[in-house]
């Protein structure tokens, strides 16, 4: 057969690229809240995660998704994940780059922020593979409650060795945990759970109980080793629950499907049953909660890091589309209404990548009082502005491309992936409300006023609209807003915060940029409303990805 026609105006894919070297607002971030970091590591980072053979592997792990195998051929429960070779892959790189583990391996002077940065980037690769990273990153400390088991097990937890065989820790060279938390009746209410833990005596890992109950959503169920919450005599209680026994056994631990989602497709998700499962007690009975909130808060950190990482590849995409395709005489790019939209992206997508680099620079200064005020405010702040615009902005990045955007083929494809993706971050680990209700929280305490108005000081008399935000604040936070105002505080703590740091990170195109679209209201409801007069050349440029 006659070709139809010759294929023209179709866009090169954006592959083999460096995407550390090619974001220069993540580099600026690093400068500000690391200015001594060695980004080594980074650049070759990079350039693993553009090459086109990893996002290869990126496709293949979500296209052949996870398979439960409940049973062996014999009947036997067996109770396996069965993944995809190129899962395999990324999580070999991901746990290679020690993105689970280098805050504990104490191997740089700011590990939080430079795990922080690899996170980001490898989340433009592929995100779903990240799950059961971040929660051996925040399971890992938590350990802590129990002395035995954090000295046998964080060795391997730290290790940089991806080793997915289901067999004991102690012959294996490198592990991963998941928690197990939500139940069917409660979700965010953990305070609801009904599995009960029974004393079953004590050995070298102290007190070992029983447990019998379920979780709702038991994510990437083949790690080694989890943190639960199951009812004891003393009230709700932090476990640890191995997969496989000391003596070698597989633990009660019953999966009984997997998760059918939205997206997220390369990790598996599943619900599961305990029937009298071993599991040994973390710090004291009765204090499931506050274990909890401790890990919560640095998945909440990479909820933030994650969707800023997804703004940042739909962004790349998007302008690698409109710098190639020609519309009406000319590239995309270089049509005026289509070059507000792009330039009012990358400053959504740069104001979160500053405010998220800046709650992981929070994290390696816990011992200083200003750093734990703003840890405990810009957690639950951060993940639900930049996980609230997430959707928003995957759907216009989308727009950008038009139909080649909305299907599931080649390396624009990705777009439709992240689309799916994006949602997941604001839902995981405590939705919109819960982190307005934990921001109200954190603004008990007595520091709190004085921690936000020393955050934005550095600001002060920089833009009008800013310094009346900023003026507001602390009387808003004073009269502790009630819950019915909570979102609205969160976004306005949330935006203030990305201004006084574009300020201090960002040339002063962007941060003039910002304020007069997100403070000052010269800004519609929806991207592409940015005002006449704003330099956009300059915001296109710079968050060009070549």
């Amino acid at each position: 057969m006659e070709a139809t026609h010759e294929v023209f105006n179709q866009p090169q894919p954006l592959v083999d690229y460096n995407l550390f070297e090619t974001n220069l607002p993540l580099r600026d971030a690093l400068r500000f809240n690391a200015p001594a970091l060695d980004t080594t590591t980074l650049v070759t980072l990079g350039v693993t995660l553009g090459s086109d053979d990893m996002q290869t592997h990126a496709r293949l792990a979500n296209i052949h998704t996870p398979e439960l195998h409940s049973h062996d051929r014999f009947g036997r429960r067996v109770d396996r994940v069965e993944f995809h070779p190129s899962y395999h892959a990324l999580m070999t790189l991901s746990v290679g780059a020690g993105l689970h583990g280098t805050p504990w391996a104490g191997q740089s002077a700011s590990p939080h922020v430079l795990r922080a940065a690899g996170f980001m980037l490898f989340t433009e690769l592929e995100p779903s593979t990240l799950c059961p990273i971040s929660m051996t990153y925040a399971a890992t400390p938590a350990l802590r409650g129990n002395a035995a088991i954090h000295a046998d097990w964080t060795p391997k937890l730290t290790s940089r060795s991806y080793d997915p065989a289901l067999k004991l820790f102690s012959g294996k060279t490198g592990v991963t945990m998941g928690m197990g938390m939500t139940e069917k009746q409660g979700g965010s209410d953990v305070r609801a759970n009904t599995t009960q833990a029974v004393l079953d005596g004590s050995d070298g890992w102290g007190q070992r109980y029983r447990l019998t109950g379920h979780k709702w959503f038991f994510s990437a169920p083949m790690c080694d080793a989890f943190l639960v919450l199951a009812q004891a005599p003393a009230g709700l209680s932090c476990f640890f629950l191995p997969r496989m026994l000391p003596d070698g056994s597989l633990n009660a631990i019953h999966i009984q499907r997997l998760k059918d989602k939205l997206g997220n497709k390369a990790n598996a998700s599943s619900e599961v049953e305990f029937e009298s499962a071993t599991a040994w007690l973390v710090g004291e009975e009765g204090r499931g909660i506050p274990q909890i909130l401790e890990m919560g808060t640095m998945t909440r950190l990479d909820c933030a890091l994650g969707t800023s990482g997804l703004m940042r590849q739909a962004l790349s995409i998007a302008l690698n589309h409109c710098e190639q395709r020609q519309a009406f005489g000319k590239p995309l790019i270089d049509q005026p209404l289509m070059r507000n939209v792009l330039a009012d992206l990358a400053l959504e997508s740069e104001a979160a990548t500053v405010l998220a680099m800046r709650l992981a620079r929070a994290f390696d200064h816990s011992g200083d009082a200003h750093e734990q005020a703003m840890a405990r405010l810009l957690t639950p702040v951060a993940k639900f502005w930049i996980c609230k615009r997430g959707s928003h902005f995957a759907q216009e990045t989308m727009e950008c491309l038009g139909g080649n955007g909305y299907v599931e083929e080649g390396g624009e494809g990705v777009m439709a992936r992240i689309y799916r993706e994006m949602p997941l971050n604001s839902i995981w680990e405590g939705a919109g409300n819960i982190m307005a209700l934990d921001l109200l929280r954190a603004l008990r305490r007595a520091d709190a006023a004085a921690a936000l108005a020393d955050e934005l000081a550095p600001a002060r008399g920089a833009h009008p609209a800013l310094d009346r935000l900023a003026a507001a604040l602390p009387t808003r936070v004073e009269d502790m807003a009630t819950e019915m105002e909570a979102r609205r505080l969160a976004q306005d703590v949330a935006l203030a915060v990305q201004a006084a740091l574009l300020y201090q990170s960002a040339p002063a195109g962007v941060f003039g940029a910002f304020c007069d679209s997100r403070l000052a209201g010269n800004w519609g409801q929806a991207f592409g409303t940015l005002g006449a007069g704003l330099d956009l050349d300059a915001l296109i440029t710079r968050a060009m990805p070549r």
